[in-house]
């Protein structure tokens, strides 16, 4: 799914560097605020797409004496860092310029450029948007798109994904306060969609922040998973019972598994390490982003097994 995300990632960061420019372009011209702040929201999202090539290729570095399993969580890491900087530069220069233009309304000049440009932008962020979405919804399989969300532990899909919706979203939102602004003959309408844009990227930034804190403290993997695990386990001819299943997302592609079992007390120490060994191959035959699993021989009280 690495090379489904880079593609993603790659479409919009085309699509926004595109879009940044002619819309600064359009803001400079007609000075429009909100085309300013749609201007800022495309450079922030460009920077955020660099920003998770980035952790794409970090989280990829072999294991080393440092990080003995891997660089995996760069990833969410760099999805977290995207979320403050949405906050921080998107939403706060937005609120800011808008606030700026409803206290010093401007005239917006030549509003058919900002037509032209907007136009042009939506078809560019609604293809990435279109390319976005086909390649979470091969992800996500039959769960709803929230509960793919919140279940998901790749961030960089729906990272993209929100972005490009909140993009869309900006877009038709200085559309229309542009619109309004042109028809009203009251520039402060544009002043209002850059406060909403501002408003609508502080939200965005807000819930991918609470995504990715999940992971990057260090979720679980999903309950099928761990289910599955156990039941692998407790078909174990030599185990009497299991006790506690632990997982841990090290990465998109890497589960990390400790399991604590009950092995029969009259089973001799090579027959409890070939137990051990088989079990820990069909884990990972099952589940081949398991890459990793301890197990632990303990009595069903939790007392280690003398």
């Amino acid at each position: 799914m690495a090379s489904g995300s880079k593609k993603v990632i790659y479409a919009a960061l085309i699509g926004n560097s595109l879009v940044a420019i002619t819309k600064f372009v359009a803001a400079s011209i007609t000075g429009s605020s909100a085309m300013f702040s749609e201007g800022i929201h495309s450079v922030v999202d460009t920077g955020n797409q660099v920003l998770l090539l980035f952790g794409l290729k970090q989280s990829q570095k072999p294991p080393d004496e440092h990080f003995p399993y891997g660089h995996g969580k760069e990833i969410y890491f760099w999805s977290f860092v995207v979320a403050i900087l949405i906050f921080a530069l998107g939403a706060g220069i937005s609120i800011y310029e808008g606030i700026h233009h409803v206290l010093h309304r401007t005239p917006i000049e030549s509003p058919l450029i900002n037509y032209i440009v907007l136009g042009l932008a939506i078809i560019f962020e609604g293809g990435a948007l279109y390319f976005a979405v086909k390649v979470f919804r091969q992800a996500k399989g039959t769960l709803g798109y929230l509960e793919a969300v919140r279940r998901g532990k790749e961030p960089s899909l729906f990272v993209v994904l929100f972005e490009d919706a909140a993009a869309m979203t900006g877009l038709l939102i200085a559309l229309i306060g542009i619109a309004l602004g042109q028809v009203t003959g009251m520039p402060v309408f544009d002043g209002i969609a850059s406060i909403l844009i501002g408003v609508l990227l502080g939200v965005t930034a807000v819930w991918l922040a609470y995504e990715t804190k999940g992971l990057l403290i260090g979720e679980s993997a999903g309950r099928e998973v761990r289910q599955s695990i156990q039941r692998i386990a407790q078909e174990m001819e030599a185990v009497e019972h299991v006790n506690e299943v632990l997982t841990m997302h090290m990465g998109p592609e890497f589960i990390l598994v400790n399991l604590s079992v009950d092995i029969k007390d009259d089973l001799l120490t090579g027959d409890v390490e070939k137990t051990i060994a088989a079990l820990d191959r069909k884990i990972k035959s099952t589940f081949p982003e398991v890459k990793r699993v301890f197990v632990e021989a303990e009595a069903r009280d939790g007392k280690v097994a003398d």
